[in-house]
């Protein structure tokens, strides 16, 4: 099913020499791209995805008053001013274990040994803490029980309480967590490990979601060789491809990586087409910009879906630095989106995190896609320059409202993603930006 909207590629900004804005190339990408439909999906398949739809409780919780403490139920009279000196001393008619079918009945003078998350038994009104009795010794106060099948007969005979305790203490009561009929969680959440724990907990084993989005990242180059592999002359190693799957992954997604593809355009457009068939969206690095072996553009230029009107893959200049080579469009039968990323390893990430990104969470159906936006005081060894008329995102680190550049304005600098958590954003009508200037900043952490 397709996941691209139609689109009118290049619709009024058909010149070749035409400058996108950060904002116009964001959202002809958010135009297009639509959430994936919602299908049903067991709980741990759930975990990451959006709901779509809100969650009853069938069942209120706890769906029985039950003993938040290892002790005894009792009656509140038979406990009423009982002391180390004065101990109430009652009769033991057995035990209460969490899951247990059959309740036993605490009478006047009795107690039941009672486990954490067993149901109060009738006649019993509140719960002492086994650390509030002898444990059925004799032997003054306790730290714990004896495990059953070592002292059995402490479910019987007698213990001694040495402390009273007030109505319904230590007891969790039917309907305290959630209440059947009580709204348990609403369409639109994000289903992280609390939010399963709860569906589970209300007997739900399947919930109706947004799958999370399958990305396939691919790189390009016939200079990248695979980690763990020997260099050889005029080769790197491929950093992007694994920084792009790790970085699709953190957002949400499902991502594949593919192996560098060497510069052949008819191999690139085999490659992606091999593997539409996983895809959501596909994210390429590199091979986007004005020279002669940059094969993406060569490859996906011309390549167009026949059926449906604007369809294929634009190739753009856009107004920021890094990140000023750009491609969008969709391809192959499904019109499934893809974003073409430059292939400097500092571009193409500033690139995913202002482009891609947000491209997948709206493919999840969220309404907030993009990163948290902050403003923060420059803290600077020199004024931050920026080439006029493009927007510039420079690495930094973020704490206690103040920003600090890392890496300098190199755009190249690897090791400067290692440190920064977050960039810093120079306008393109702002030259100059001093120490001590308050200045927007995405939060990447």
């Amino acid at each position: 099913m397709s996941s691209a909207a139609p689109r009118v590629t290049g619709q009024d900004h058909s010149g070749p020499d035409h400058l996108w804005s950060v904002e116009e190339h964001l959202e002809d990408i958010l135009a297009t791209v639509r959430p994936l439909e919602p299908i049903e999906l067991h709980l741990l398949d759930a975990q990451g995805c959006v709901l779509v739809e809100d969650v009853t409780v069938p069942v209120s919780l706890p769906p029985f008053d039950n003993s938040s403490m290892d002790g005894y139920a009792v009656r509140i009279a038979d406990v009423a001013g009982a002391s180390e000196e004065f101990p109430a001393a009652l009769e033991v008619v057995g035990d209460v274990a969490a899951g247990q079918a059959e309740l036993l009945h605490v009478g006047p003078g009795q107690a039941a040994r009672i486990m954490t998350g067993a149901p109060l038994p009738p006649g019993a009104e509140t719960v002492v803490p086994v650390e509030w009795t002898d444990g059925g010794l004799g032997e003054g106060p306790v730290r714990g029980m004896r495990a059953r099948s070592l002292g059995p007969e402490g479910a019987t005979g007698q213990v001694q309480v040495y402390r009273p305790a007030e109505a319904r203490a230590h007891v969790r009561a039917k309907g305290s967590d959630v209440k059947a009929g009580d709204r348990a969680l609403e369409s639109g959440t994000i289903l992280g490990p609390p939010q399963i724990a709860l569906l589970a907990a209300i007997g739900r084993g399947t919930v109706r979601v947004r799958p999370r989005p399958r990305v396939v990242v691919l790189s390009t180059g016939s200079e990248l060789v695979q980690p763990d592999t020997e260099l050889g002359a005029g080769q790197i190693y491929d950093s992007n491809s694994f920084a792009l799957t790790a970085a699709a992954r953190d957002a949400g997604a499902i991502a594949y990586r593919v192996g560098a593809v060497a510069d052949d355009a008819e191999t690139l457009r085999s490659t992606i087409e091999d593997q539409l068939v996983r895809a959501d969206l596909v994210v390429t690095t590199g091979g986007v910009s004005v020279g002669a072996y940059d094969v993406v553009k060569e490859a996906l230029s011309h390549v167009a879906d026949a059926d449906e009107e604007g369809s294929g893959i634009e190739f753009r200049k856009l107004a920021m630095q890094p990140g000023k080579p750009q491609g969008f469009g969709s391809i192959g039968p499904d019109h499934t989106p893809l974003l073409a990323l430059p292939g400097n390893p500092v571009s193409s990430y500033v690139s995913f995190e202002l482009f891609v990104r947000p491209a997948i969470r709206a493919l999840m159906g969220l309404q907030d896609v993009h990163r948290p936006v902050t403003r923060a005081t420059l803290t600077a060894d020199k004024a931050l320059t920026s080439p006029k008329g493009r927007r510039q995102f420079l690495r930094g680190t973020y704490a206690d409202g103040r920003v600090t550049p890392v890496g300098g304005a190199g755009s190249h600098l690897i090791a400067a993603l290692a440190h920064a958590d977050a960039l810093i954003v120079v306008p393109e009508d702002t030259e100059s930006v001093e120490p001590g200037t308050e200045v927007e900043v995405v939060l990447l952490g």
